[in-house]
């Protein structure tokens, strides 16, 4: 019994670990952020297991349930949409969870947008800070921008394709034309594209 964190692909299916695809078949549920998402890739591979939505509408309720079923003996295993549970998607309720009841929590690594996208950017990858999501304002976006005016680390931070325009005028008026940049969307996909400059 315990609760897996597998890591499901960023884009493309077949980066799905073998270590990975034993666990979803061998498990006694799995939570998943969005059943229709997680269902293409469990078709994908013919896993057939019973599913619960688990995001971050119901992550509160859902994280004591869960734990409750793992305590009685079930192994689950936890899937965002893509990526690892736990960053940046759902999960670290339900980690913590289990950590309080001393269950065990084990992780099956596997895709990262975060590491693929500073792989290929030619920037420095020897020490970096992860960011995650800015504020959707562009004030606070700004303010982000000034604190690491002065940062030698690559900042690893992600941006909704809605907003990456205004995103590159804030960097721009702040960081000014010189700070590089790399650029990464559709990560594995079919229409991945990366620009550092």
């Amino acid at each position: 019994s315990g609760l897996y964190l597998v890591a499901t692909p960023i884009g493309n299916l077949g980066d799905l670990s073998t270590r990975a695809l034993e666990i979803l078949n061998n498990c006694d549920l799995i939570a998943c952020e969005d059943t229709r998402t997680s269902g293409k890739l469990l078709k994908h591979y013919a896993v057939k297991k019973p599913l619960v939505s688990y995001h971050e509408h119901n992550e509160l309720h859902q994280a004591s349930l869960l734990a409750v079923k793992i305590e009685a003996g079930s192994s689950i295993a936890l899937i965002s949409d893509a990526g690892t549970p736990a960053v940046s998607d759902p999960g670290f309720r339900l980690v913590r969870e289990c950590r309080k009841r001393n269950l065990t929590v084990s992780p099956i690594p596997g895709p990262s947008a975060v590491i693929a996208a500073l792989s290929v950017s030619g920037l420095p990858s020897d020490s970096f800070t992860y960011v995650g999501f800015l504020p959707s304002k562009s004030a606070a976006r700004k303010r982000f921008f000034e604190s690491i005016n002065d940062s030698s680390r690559s900042q690893v931070v992600f941006e909704s394709n809605h907003r990456i325009l205004k995103f590159l005028d804030n960097f721009l008026e702040i960081l000014g034309p010189d700070r590089e940049i790399c650029v990464a969307r559709e990560i594995t996909k079919l229409h991945e594209n990366i620009f550092t400059g």
